[in-house]
């Protein structure tokens, strides 16, 4: 048991350390879908859905520990904000993948700042 919580915090560290080069990069594309788009913003659109999928897979295998003593990240509403964004990524619409980056945003910041809060 010990050694599942040791890999979790483990798992945290690094997401913590990614995280913030995400919530950064989510800012970025999201101006540029917003009208100033580059000639490799499709390509750094999908780095972000790859690192938003790497960061959601630990959260998933993390959560008991993200919500150990008290929820920090509500996975349901989470969960909706990422279905929103497949939608807007399948819909090839920069003003929907805008809006749905901007969404997922927030639960992007707040599963870094969870991660941070538990491992220290």
């Amino acid at each position: 048991m010990e050694d599942n919580r040791n890999e979790q915090v483990e798992a945290l560290e690094v997401l913590t350390e990614f995280n913030e080069r995400l919530v950064k990069n989510l800012k970025i594309v999201i101006k540029e879908l917003s009208g100033a788009r580059l000639d490799d913003t499709d390509n750094f659109i999908k780095s972000i859905i790859d690192a938003m999928n790497w960061e959601i897979q630990v959260m998933n295998g993390t959560m008991s520990l993200l919500n150990e003593g008290k929820q920090r990240i509500d996975k349901e509403s989470f969960n909706k904000s990422a279905v929103a964004v497949g939608e807007a990524v399948a819909a090839k619409d920069d003003a929907k993948l805008a809006e749905a980056f901007e969404a997922i945003l927030p639960y992007f910041v707040t599963l870094g700042e969870a991660a941070a809060e538990v491992i220290q």
